[in-house]
């Protein structure tokens, strides 16, 4: 019988809403909006915040390590992520509870790669692996065989495997792949392999690896720049798998005291700085957590920017809510007169309760059906706007059977919410005063809650556009900041690193004919070589100055740094301010220089003259290595947000013969570049050609990866912050909107209500302009009220986003400015039509209705 009434009870309400199409359509898609908005959020924070591998039973993995600090870490990291192949190894001894541990690649890099005789080589990611990798994840080959742990010996021939996505668009599926023979980085290897669809490797990335190479075949690629054999070299991350019925209890305390008992004895650092090593041990800890869902580095960065914009969503979705709450209120009304006879008849409150409590209900999916199309082609809105320069990002926003269900909820939990009140109201009503006629009521106890709604409606409308304008102005600040550089004009080219069987002698010889021949291109005012340009990469080391004692080992000595050719700082608009900057008499054998920024002059040498002074790199023999010649203004190469960070620039072609071998290797992979700047007086297109032509002229195997101007290079660091400014603003359209057509709608039944007393009212005397001021003022105090709530409330919300604000003040006048102005632009809009029929109501014809 329950359930015979209740679907009783469905019928009832499908065919009150089919003979009210207007309002079933009006409601329906404001609540697609909100219930759209929000599952398309959820989507997207079920993809990245709480997808698991898809691997063999992911809850038995466990990581060692935690955080996403990347790549290559040559000091002591406290709470440790990272780690050195031999510490791996040792790792694997202690861990008997693991199945099997597995190490790879921080971060994948970009490789030249070209299959068998091809003349041109192109960019691929590829990941250094341990040959247990697969068979830890449990992974199978979708084709061929997966790398084995015999695959990942010095002896080994080289082998690699290909990724199914790469195998489909790169290399049109074709069978013969498995087997072939790829020149990765100028060396053969055996594509053995493809890996199934879907799996994507161990973290969640944009632009995913597309090739997984044998961790012991990095000496033969990386050459003297190895990182496999310096155990003070972290690099690595770890993943385990549990044997059956152990568990992790007190595996973290185990590994923190053998990484303490490590580091003095077997790590390799120099005993100069062992005293200071072995004073920060007991700040080095290693956790092991859960690894379900691989290393949470993408979780990491934009769990922060998703939680925003779900509490965006759930504010439109109040405010839709609110706007269907109204509407059901106005429809209640004019449905008393059926509720009241049905009462007087016999039916019992509950019944009607129920009744009107199920066609919201029934309301509520309705929207969310409609719903699901907005959150899908919302989802698909936000990865593009959040990863609009990466090439791949594999999440899938199509609705998975996680998502439907969080709609389905949300449906109704919103169809209760919004159907709560009108239910109430129409089981309550009185019949006798119903019964009288509508325009004779004396008091209406909905009108308070329509008006309650539409002041909750201004508040929550006026949260969100501020909230939304302190994001777009922190943008607009971050964007627009002086860099301290020029970005007008230049070109940044990104290439993958040269051969590392390169000699230093063939990249010196390389570096000068390939400066000569861009500086050559008609159109191009000046050409330079760097390690990197702003915002693509970072490198950095600990500063020791000659005639300082050592500082200790919680001090902040360090300072980034990049190596160029001598028109590097005209090319990027980087002015000095003291000394000289680099020749061509730099090079070679000449004594180690180095052009500081202000920045390295106010943390190292405040209050001296830097130039003649000496500094070195992370070992007191090194304080004399460099000496300063010239200081440039501050630049911003690393982040936007904070001040410039302490840097100094190296010549590309002068070699420093350090003894320590950390720092000789560090030394050597310096060498291999990974960009180059022009300054130009021409378009990007016309450039491009002849910018491929001079690369490939002077070394086919330079593969570039990409040009872009400088500023839009700089730009694409803020897809993120971008989307999320963008995405929030639209929600504070919507919210506008919903907030108008709420507006309208109680206006416009208040003077339905009120006809007979405004025909009063003019009949005894009052013009058209006071009438329409009479409802003007009732709609602005309910919009006053709104405001009164509204601002303090976005004050302190805003509040909750001062780490992604930049230059902007939570209670910043603009941006409260802006709120107040849009919802009273919009409130104006909406109660103007209103205001003027009451203005235009004929009194003989309203008197009648009495």
């Amino acid at each position: 019988m329950f359930f015979q009434t209740l679907l009783a009870d469905a019928r009832y309400a499908l065919r009150q809403l089919r003979l009210s199409p207007v309002f079933t359509l009006a409601a329906a898609l404001t609540l697609a909006l909100g219930i759209g908005g929000t599952t398309a959020v959820f989507s997207l924070i079920h993809a990245i915040l709480l997808r698991s591998l898809p691997v063999v039973d992911p809850a038995s993995l466990y990581r060692i390590g935690a955080g996403d600090e990347c790549c290559v870490e040559g000091g002591l990291q406290e709470n440790w992520s990272l780690f050195s192949y031999d510490l791996y190894k040792r790792f694997q001894q202690i861990t008997p509870e693991f199945e099997q541990l597995a190490a790879f690649q921080a971060n994948p890099w970009q490789m030249s790669v070209r299959r068998g005789n091809e003349p041109a080589s192109h960019p691929m990611h590829a990941e250094f692996i341990t040959g247990n990798y697969f068979g830890m994840f449990g992974i199978r080959a979708f084709a061929g065989r997966a790398l084995t742990p015999g695959d990942d010996q010095p002896s080994a021939a080289p082998a690699a495997m290909l990724s199914y996505r790469a195998w489909q668009q790169s290399f049109g599926s074709a069978p013969s792949i498995i087997g072939s023979t790829f020149i990765i980085e100028g060396h053969p290897f055996t594509i053995v392999g493809i890996s199934p669809p879907g799996f994507y490797g161990d973290t969640l990335r944009s632009d995913p690896p597309e090739l997984w190479v044998p961790l012991q075949q990095e000496p033969l690629m990386k050459g003297t720049s190895s990182l496999l054999r310096h155990p003070s070299t972290s690099w690595l991350r770890v993943i385990g798998r549990l044997k059956p019925g152990d568990t992790t209890g007190g595996m973290s305390e185990r590994l923190t005291a053998y990484l303490r008992h490590w580091l003095p004895a077997e790590s390799g650092y120099p005993a100069e700085v062992m005293p200071l090593i072995k004073q920060a041990l007991p700040k080095q800890h290693v956790q092991v957590i859960r690894a379900g869902s691989g290393v949470e580095a993408m979780q990491e960065n934009y769990g922060g920017s998703l939680k925003i914009l779900l509490t965006a969503c759930a504010l439109v979705l109040l405010i839709a809510c609110a706007n269907v709450a109204n509407l059901l209120l106005a429809r209640g009304m004019a449905r008393r007169s059926n509720a009241s006879l049905r009462l007087a008849l016999g039916a019992s409150r509950r019944q009607l309760m129920r009744q009107f409590l199920i066609e919201s209900i029934v309301l509520g999916l309705v929207g969310g059906a409609a719903g699901i199309a907005v959150a899908y082609a919302g989802a698909r809105l936000m990865l593009l706007l959040a990863f609009g320069s990466a090439h791949f990002v594999p999440i899938d926003v199509s609705p998975s059977p996680s998502v439907l269900m969080f709609a389905l909820g949300l449906s109704l939990l919103t169809g209760i919410l919004f159907g709560t009140a009108p239910a109430w109201f129409a089981a309550n009503s009185d019949p006798i005063e119903a019964l009288r006629g509508f325009n004779r009521s004396t008091g209406d106890s909905s009108t308070f809650s329509q008006k309650a709604l539409l002041i909750a409606q201004a508040a929550l409308s006026v949260m969100l556009v501020a909230g939304a304008a302190l994001l777009m102005r922190s943008l607009a600040n971050v964007e627009h900041q002086n860099f301290g550089f020029e970005t007008k004009n230049r070109l940044s080219v990104q290439l993958n690193s040269p051969l590392a069987s390169y000699s230093p002698e063939k990249l010196d010889s390389l570096y000068t004919a390939l400066e000569a021949k861009l500086a050559a291109i008609p159109g191009v005012e000046r050409a330079s070589l760097a390690l990197y340009t702003p915002f693509t990469d970072n490198w950095g080391d600990g500063i020791v100055v000659e005639g300082k004692p050592m500082p200790p080992v919680d001090a902040d000595t360090n300072s980034s740094w990049d190596r160029v050719t001598p028109d590097y700082f005209e090319a990027v608009g980087q002015p000095l301010v003291r000394g000289r900057g680099f020749t061509r008499q730099d090079s070679g054998n000449s004594r180690p220089v180095a052009v500081v920024n202000q920045a390295f002059v106010r943390k190292f040498f405040k209050d001296q003259n830097p130039i003649g002074k000496h500094f070195g790199l992370d070992l007191p023999e090194t304080a004399s290595t460099f000496e300063i010649i010239g200081v440039v203004r501050d630049g911003k190469y690393v982040d936007a947000y904070k001040p410039a960070r302490a840097m100094f620039f190296v010549p590309l072609l002068q070699h420093v013969p350090f003894k320590n071998p950390l720092l000789m290797q560090g030394e050597i992979r310096s060498h291999f570049i990974g960009s180059a700047l022009l300054l130009t007086g021409s378009d990007r297109g016309s450039l491009e050609p002849q910018i491929r032509r001079a690369f490939s002229a002077v070394d086919p195997n330079l593969t570039i990866t990409g040009i872009h101007p400088l500023a839009e290079q700089i730009a694409g660091n803020f897809e993120q912050e971008r989307a999320v400014a963008q995405l929030t603003g639209l929600f504070g359209l919507i919210a506008l909107l919903l907030a108008a057509v709420g507006i309208y709608g109680v206006t416009a039944y208040t003077v339905a209500r009120r006809t007979s007393e405004i025909g009063v009212r003019m009949a005894l005397g009052a013009d058209r302009f006071s009438v329409t001021r009479l409802v003007l003022r009732g709609a602005f105090m309910q919009i006053a009220i709104g405001l009164a709530i509204g601002i303090p409330a976005a004050i302190g919300a805003s509040r909750l986003l001062a780490a992604q604000l930049y230059n902007v003040r939570s209670w910043d006048p603009a941006a409260l400015s802006t709120a107040i102005l849009s919802l009273g632009i919009c409130a104006l809009l909406a109660t103007v039509l209103p205001a003027r029929r009451a203005a235009s109501i004929d009194p003989m014809t309203a008197l009648r209705t009495e």
